[in-house]
């Protein structure tokens, strides 16, 4: 049976597919791509969303995310790169010697790419392996209508998560981490600095994991209503605010118990140390490749903890559940839904110019 399925395709045979393929900034092309053909030890996924992710569009405006120069050390791949992670589809073809799966599941992608053999890895902590990379950032990825992936990054999903909430699966995973390594208590009082998609989602997974009173606080008034709208208590924008630290102290009597950086700017990073209570904690989910300057005194007097996290790593099953369960809405922060050939226009140009958009999917799926 499984070299039935192997040979739904002929391995001399391929069909050509749009992809959208990244060159370099503010290059994104869509083009024709050769379908992959089926290899052992591998899942063919027919790709039906792909979520539009920050990383993406860091990657559009020339940040040095996508590998280049030479392949990757564990995909062997290199730019020109079919752009795309947060994805999810069917199964189409399974390769030699993968069980556990059929044709026709539906799945999200966790699309980790690690060595297996450090020492992070061998500590069941793929998300700090040496040589990490993220499928569609350093392999090719899912903004294309078929991709390979390995069985371990595949999660089958139940009957009542759709496949638009599954494409939201991976940034969740994200929140979610930092939420559950966070000193995170019923009751709980939190402010998250940066209502992106992923500021937004940590409002959720912050409230569902007890949090009191939760602020968001922003730049962009569009945001913050988004940010409401999902179980945020207050928002303040901080361009607005002038004593937006002096606010959040007031009124939560010195501080609040945990602060989320989402935003990657070192006024976010030292407005959050100082917006947080005596022995509270900071969380950095942002990634700021930048050095940037912090009072390390106000850590030290308020004998506060300031942590980071990456990505994520256990926890899709966790999520994957809270969202059947409906703890998470995750189909909140979708905010608009397009074809692939316009991914460029009104895919990474509207995220740019149009604060009101959070998370944008897009469709590759061909019946």
């Amino acid at each position: 049976m499984l070299k039935l399925l192997c040979n739904i395709i002929p391995a001399e045979e391929s069909f050509i597919l749009k992809a959208a393929v990244w060159y370099g900034k503010h290059d994104i092309r869509v083009e024709n791509s050769e379908e992959p053909i089926i290899k052992p030890g591998k899942i063919k996924v027919k790709v039906a969303w792909t979520g539009i992710c920050g990383s993406d569009l860091h990657a559009y405006h020339g940040a040095p995310v996508v590998q280049v120069d030479e392949p990757h050390p564990v995909t062997g791949e290199m730019a020109p790169l079919i752009l795309g992670h947060e994805f999810a589809g069917f199964i189409h073809e399974i390769g030699e010697g993968v069980v556990g799966f059929s044709v026709g599941d539906r799945v999200t992608i966790e699309p980790v790419i690690r060595c297996g053999n450090c020492n992070s890895c061998l500590k069941g902590m793929p998300n700090l392996c040496d040589q990490m990379g993220f499928v569609g950032l350093h392999s090719n990825g899912g903004f294309t209508e078929y991709t390979l992936v390995d069985p371990h990054m595949v999660h089958k999903l139940p009957d009542n998560i759709t496949l638009e909430e599954a494409a939201v699966i991976e940034p969740t995973a994200v929140a979610f981490h930092a939420v559950k390594l966070s000193q995170m208590k019923v009751g709980s009082t939190v402010a998250v600095y940066g209502v992106g998609p992923i500021g937004l989602l940590t409002i959720q997974c912050a409230k569902a994991a007890g949090a009191s009173h939760i602020y968001a606080v922003d730049v962009s008034n569009e945001r913050l209503h988004k940010a409401l709208e999902i179980g945020a208590t207050t928002i303040i924008n901080a361009a607005e605010e002038v004593n937006l630290v002096e606010r959040i102290q007031a009124e939560t009597g010195g501080g609040v118990d945990i602060a989320f950086e989402c935003a990657g700017a070192e006024v976010t990073v030292n407005n959050a140390l100082a917006s947080i209570a005596k022995t509270g904690q900071v969380v950095i989910e942002s990634i700021i490749p930048q050095p940037i300057k912090v009072d390390i005194m106000q850590l030290t007097l308020k004998e506060a903890n300031l942590m980071a996290t990456i990505g994520y790593r256990n926890v899709y099953k966790e999520v994957i559940a809270m969202i059947a369960s409906g703890k998470l809405d995750v189909k909140s922060i979708i905010t608009k839904k397009i074809a692939l050939d316009d991914i460029v226009e009104e895919g990474f140009n509207a995220l740019t110019n149009d604060k009101s958009q959070a998370k944008i999917l897009v469709s590759t799926y061909k019946a």
